[in-house]
């Protein structure tokens, strides 16, 4: 790694050459959180509740303070233990054990949310979950070690590389994250008590590094449980679709912990707007991952497409997917899901023959309305289903409708591109199951302007033809989605497949006056049930349709002008929908729906 090169105009950023695996690449930094007052007045929090500044965040930097101590009866905790990492870096963790145990797995919970609730999240909250569920000692997204102790297993909450008072700069993902992570897990299968097991659980950002750290193959990481992380930030969050959207990495950096700098996601994006080195380096390489994999993905929450993705490229014998229509942290701390995991865990790391094999390879939870799902867990052999057969829905600008077949007639229909809606509904006659990926493959022009940003859902409506929608925390989830700015439209022949358009991110296109391109939209993938005559709609509009949502997300978004979308003739605009037929027929009888 190279000196720091300080950035002129931005006081407290600055930049180095990192060595990504073998590739060098100028990295922008920016100084992390060193701590403030506990208490965040009411004027310096956003209109979601997250401090402003890092001047305010409700952290601090305790100092370091090695000891051991009894957490919980039966359970022991070794606090600020030190760890060297190969480059002679000094990490630090904590290591929960059962009381005298020996030869014992061990599960790791690694990233740079501080080891201890409130470092590194400034208002350590689990939403959804029930009032003393989860303990204490429980690093932010990752498993309880009060509960796996007592199950005989050992814990290690990590602070990663410039975490707290972990030294270096904060890593965010990437190789040489990932590499810490290699190097911590040789040294923990190392320990005295410890049977040479180990294994890597957390969701969200925690799950995103466990993915990372399995492609780095280290020989004691027995087994993974990424529960829900992203595996593709430049795609999935900082340019999905390819409209960036900084607010929330925003709010993520603000509260990253610790003495120096932080990998500056924003800044690098300003840097980097096209998919660089730099973010080829935080995508991991899931042909390496060949162990044990317990995943969740769930249908409503911006992590899915990173779960789709590593579920199906991963070169695992021994993978497992559970999908649901729950956020992340209640489903993480449900007890039957607990329960799940635990035998997962039984099975690789304490090599328990308790018929976990048995498990469907693939569980699916497939939605209806609200808080109600169609089917709770059916089990299938893998994602997407063999048996799908994808219908193309083609638009009809004429009558703002759905058809079967191409409209022979060519007809336009445009909206305000900043602030209008446009919908495209199809009554179903008969009862259908929706489960997969789509795709919508669209003709469009923009008058008054050379570009546009697009936000699409495929929302499922009542028989009177009102949203139904599926609750996600109590609230209205606007259905399953797909961005895309009409510049980047260029797609990666090589990754694309033909229900998934893929982005190359290499250059921007804009539109000359008049020009009608076709674009396809990636929508993320369902699993949803439409009964006979309730509708599909297409919702297309300029903007991000969410009321009540907590996570503080928005689009710098570049709309003038109409949106005019062109269909029918040679315009062949329209949606990709997977529709599942049951497993069994006979006559009208149909077998498999409800299992």
């Amino acid at each position: 790694m190279s000196e720091k090169k300080f950035l002129e105009t931005k006081p407290g950023k600055y930049s180095k050459v990192i060595d990504n695996d073998g590739i060098k690449v100028e990295t922008f930094f920016r100084e992390a959180n060193h701590g403030m007052s506990h208490e965040i007045p009411p004027e310096a929090k956003d209109d979601a509740g997250f401090a402003l500044a890092a001047s305010t965040m409700a952290v601090s930097i305790p100092p370091l303070d090695h000891h051991t101590y009894e957490a919980e009866p039966g359970v022991t905790c070794e606090q600020d233990v030190e760890v060297k990492m190969r480059d002679g870096t000094t990490i630090y963790c904590d290591i929960y054990r059962p009381k005298d145990a020996e030869n014992i797995p061990v599960i790791v919970s690694w990233g740079f949310y501080g080891k201890n609730a409130g470092q590194g999240i400034g208002e350590w909250q689990v939403m959804g979950v029930t009032p003393g569920s989860v303990s204490k000692y429980s690093k932010f997204e990752s498993a309880d070690p009060m509960y796996w102790c007592k199950q005989g297993y050992a814990m290690a909450n990590v602070d990663s590389r410039g975490t707290v008072n972990s030294e270096g700069d904060i890593s965010v993902l990437g190789s040489l994250d990932a590499r810490d992570g290699y190097d911590f897990i040789e040294w923990i299968a190392q320990q005295p008590w410890c049977n040479g097991k180990v294994g890597l659980y957390g969701n969200s950002g925690v799950a995103m590094a466990d993915w990372s750290i399995a492609a780095q193959c280290p020989p004691h990481l027995v087994c993974i449980a990424p529960w829900e992380g992203a595996t593709d930030v430049y795609r999935e969050s900082i340019f999905e679709g390819g409209i960036p959207a900084m607010s929330f990495n925003e709010m993520i950096l603000r509260q990253a912990m610790g003495h120096n700098g932080v990998d500056d996601q924003v800044e690098n994006a300003l840097q980097y707007p096209y998919f660089t080195n730099y973010w080829k380096d935080k995508v991991p390489d899931f042909s390496k991952i060949k162990i044990p994999v317990y995943a969740t993905a769930g249908w409503c929450h911006f992590h899915l497409r990173g779960s789709m993705m590593a579920f199906r490229k991963i070169h695992s014998t021994k993978k497992w997917l559970r999908t649901h229509r729950d956020f992340e942290w209640p489903d993480a701390y449900d007890r039957e899901h607990l329960a799940d995991l635990r035998l997962f865990f039984d099975r690789y790391l304490k090599d328990i023959r308790n018929c976990w094999e048995s498990t469907p390879s693939v569980r699916l939870e497939i939605m209806d309305a609200y808080d109600f799902d169609y089917v709770k867990s059916r089990g299938e052999k893998s994602f997407p289903l063999k048996r799908t057969e994808y219908k193309k829905l083609y638009l009809d600008a004429k009558i703002l409708g759905l058809n079967e077949e191409l409209p022979a007639e060519v007809s336009s229909a445009k909206y305000d591109s900043a602030k209008g809606v446009i919908n495209f509904d199809i009554k179903f006659n008969k009862d259908t199951e929706l489960t997969g990926y789509m795709k919508l493959h669209m003709w469009l022009s923009v008058e008054g302007y050379d570009n546009a940003d697009l936000f699409v859902n495929v929302q499922k409506l009542d028989t009177k033809g009102e949203f139904l929608p599926v609750s996600v925390l109590g609230e209205p989830h606007p259905g399953n989605w797909g961005k895309l700015r009409v510049s980047r439209r260029e797609l990666d022949l090589e990754q694309s497949t033909d229900f998934q358009p893929i982005l190359k991110h290499q250059k921007d296109e804009r539109l000359a006056p008049g020009e009608i391109v076709p674009v396809d939209i990636e929508i993320n993938p369902t699993s949803r049930f439409w009964h006979k005559g309730q509708s599909l709609r297409v919702q297309i509009a300029g903007h991000y349709i969410r009321e009540g949502w907590f996570e503080p997300l928005s689009w710098d978004t570049d709309n003038k002008g109409d949106v005019v979308i062109h269909t029918g003739g040679k315009y062949d605009s329209y949606l990709l929908i997977p529709v599942i037929p049951p497993k069994y027929q006979d006559g009208d009888i149909r077998y498999g729906e409800r299992e």
